[in-house]
């Protein structure tokens, strides 16, 4: 069996390595003639042999190695060959260290990463380690591996069972890396026996989640079984009849079996069109369950609306099987862009009356959406509190039309008027756009407008009254960014492209998530959409520039320039995008960044270039004051910014209110 090829990594990788930053190791390269010569890659990108760097780390007394192992650990797995291969080995080092786990045929270059993993996993703990090879494999591959995020696996676990009501059995036919079965067993199984079956067409993610509950240490009374299957051509768990199944089933696809499934005995609604694999995968949930049990499935909201899928929706709307629709704020799952909708079915009990009404609830805009910033983090706490009891409470029969709760925009939906030639189940078509609570909302939007606008008056007196001294008058002499720097007043942070292997995430931010602010974003002047787990900014180290309390930050393409005080830190900022960090004892920061801002002094430090024209920072006028009188400058630049963030804020309540007060009109119910 020939030899693994070394493991290789780039120059950004070996900044990342050692904690430095990439222009430290170039330095190095130039400097020390026994820098590794490079094993591979182009003379742009340039790769080399792991091993030969950390023993010139080493050499060097560089090495960083002992203090944070896992850094170290990633680039074996990453440097395998291809997606699987990296996902095996990992599901490798979970069999391994699992008393019961065998771990299967390993190339030598798998057994090699896993024999590092488990060196490491003595000093950090095989789960931590585990844990962390896969969120790192997981995210490098995070358009071909989807997961379903932990808050809203909490909420489609609250929808499908009472507080109380603990199922016995538990189902999800497309369980990827387990994610949904583990947070039901730690959900479920205290003090009673929980099976949790599990079916993935993919076997390297139905090994992984056999590791992942392996490192979970769920409940003694929980029995994780996990099949590889297609299941919708071959059903691991045909003979299977559950309590609850929960789902987030692939998306779109064409191939899943519509000619050879014909006449499935599974389609009791109906023989799902080809280009309506969701509905296959609803129907296949329902034949699933015991009378009575219920399932949750996350799906795109074209099903809701396809006119393919509409006599499927009319039977599943006749027989009582679909209790509910409830869209979900943009950004709850991947693909995060689109507000995907959660389907609450029941399985029909013979004899028992199907109900009458459908509940539709849009909580796409949950939360109070104020003005014209980016949408907020989703607020999972509300749903929480708010959408189990609102079905449960439909479920008793105890609310009908016009359904009203704090939080959500919902309606109880006769049957009868759904059942037209579309049968479109899209929320926001029947939910009321303004209820009572929508009508509170709006009442706090006027005391708050009213507020902004007083605020704008009181700024606008202070601001008002600001005088500029005679032309020809005292002034004080300038200085430059530049000489600041030289004077080591202030210190440059640029900002760095993020390594291999650090994919942006999208959607809800964590606590303890560190946003990533990008380019694109700049124009639009919102909050970072994006972010990174901590475990990502500890690896990545000094490959990332992170902000400090009290930077100056500025953004220096022409099209996009901007100067702000970090108020926020830590944020991740890319190229294009500078922090400059002042000595607070030398340079107030909102005095220095007051100064950068003046589009007079952005235009005479511009390149003016005709492609990429950018604004040369260190050029940056700045007036020589003391440290007192820069901080009676920087109070008025606040005061700027304030008049700016209310005149924001004022111009954005605005539009929503008339907004709303147009709905109101065109719909008869003004008093």
């Amino acid at each position: 069996m020939p030899s693994p090829s070394p493991v290789t990594v780039t120059l950004a990788e070996i900044a990342r390595l050692a904690g430095v930053g990439r222009a430290a190791v170039s330095n190095w390269r130039r400097r020390f003639d026994t820098f590794p010569d490079p094993s591979g890659g182009t003379d742009a990108s340039p790769r080399f042999a792991l091993a030969e760097v950390e023993s010139w780390l080493r050499a060097e007394g560089k090495l960083r190695r002992e203090e944070d192992l896992l850094r170290w650990l990633w680039p074996q797995f990453d440097a395998l060959p291809g997606r699987a291969s990296a996902g095996e080995a990992i599901a490798a080092l979970a069999e391994t260290v699992s008393p019961e786990g065998t771990p299967g045929e390993m190339t030598e270059a798998q057994r090699t990463a896993v024999a590092e993993a488990l060196e490491v996993a003595r000093a950090h703990g095989a789960g931590p380690t585990f844990a962390f090879l896969l969120e790192r494999w997981s995210h490098t591959h995070i358009r071909q591996i989807v997961s379903t995020p932990a808050q809203l696996a909490e909420l489609m676990i609250a929808l499908a069972a009472p507080p109380g009501e603990k199922p016995r059995t538990v189902l999800d036919p497309a369980c990827g890396t387990g994610g949904l079965l583990i947070k039901a067993g730690h959900h479920w199984s205290s003090g009673r026996k929980l099976e949790l079956m599990g079916a993935e067409v993919n076997p390297v993610l139905t090994r992984l989640a056999r590791g992942r509950v392996a490192m979970e240490s769920l409940p003694g009374t929980a029995d994780v079984r996990v099949r590889t299957a297609d299941t919708l051509r071959a059903d691991a768990w045909a003979d299977a009849r559950v309590d609850v199944v929960l789902c987030n089933p692939p998306y779109n696809g064409r191939d899943w079996g519509h000619g050879e499934l014909a006449t499935d005995a599974r389609w009791v609604h109906g023989h799902p069109p080809r280009t309506e694999p969701e509905l296959a995968w609803v129907q296949h949930a329902l034949s699933r369950l015991t009378d009575g049990g219920t399932a949750v499935l996350l799906l795109p909201p074209g099903v809701a609306k396809r006119r393919a899928g509409r006599r499927i929706r009319a039977g599943l709307l006749r027989t009582g099987a679909l209790r509910a629709v409830i869209a979900l704020p943009s950004g709850s799952a991947p693909p995060y862009g689109v507000g995907l909708h959660l389907w609450l079915l029941r399985k029909p009990s013979e004899g028992v009356r199907p109900p009458s009404t459908l509940l539709l609830v849009d909580a796409a805009e949950e939360g109070d959406r104020i003005g014209n910033g980016p949408r907020p983090p989703v607020d999972w706490d509300a749903l929480l509190r708010s959408l189990p009891p609102l079905t449960r409470a439909h479920e008793a029969g105890e609310v009908g039309e016009g359904l009203d709760p704090e939080s959500v925009r919902s309606a109880a939906v006769p049957v009868t008027g759904l059942l037209d030639e579309q049968v479109d189940l899209t929320p926001a078509r029947y939910v009321p756009a303004v209820g009572r609570s929508a009508a509170r909302s709006r009442r706090r939007s006027w005391e708050e407008f009213s507020s902004a606008v007083g605020r704008l008056e009181e700024l606008s007196a202070t601001l008002s009254a600001l005088r500029q001294t005679a032309e020809g008058g005292p002034h004080s002499s300038m200085t430059t960014v530049d000489e600041l720097l030289r004077a080591d007043a202030l210190r440059l942070h640029p900002g760095q492209a993020l390594p291999r292997g650090g994919a942006v995430q999208h959607g809800p931010r964590p606590p303890d998530a560190v946003p990533v602010l990008t380019v694109g974003e700049l124009p639009r002047r919102t909050e970072p959409t994006g972010w990174l787990v901590p475990h990502q900014v500890r690896a990545f180290g000094g490959y990332i520039t992170l902000t400090a309390p009290d930077d100056v930050v500025v953004a220096v393409a022409s099209q996009t320039y901007g100067v702000w005080v970090e108020e926020a830190a830590p944020t991740v900022i890319v190229p294009q995008i500078v922090a400059l960090r002042p000595d607070p004892a030398l340079l107030d920061p909102w005095f220095l960044a007051g100064c950068l801002r003046s589009p007079e002094n952005a235009r005479r430090a511009g390149s003016h270039s005709t492609h990429a024209s950018r604004v040369d920072v260190r050029r940056l006028r700045v007036p020589r004051l003391p440290l007192a009188e820069q901080r009676r400058y920087g109070d008025a630049f606040r005061r700027i910014v304030e008049l700016e963030r209310a005149l924001a804020r004022a111009d954005g309540l605005g539009r929503e209110l008339t907004a709303a007060l147009s709905d109101v009109l065109a719909g008869g119910r003004l008093l």
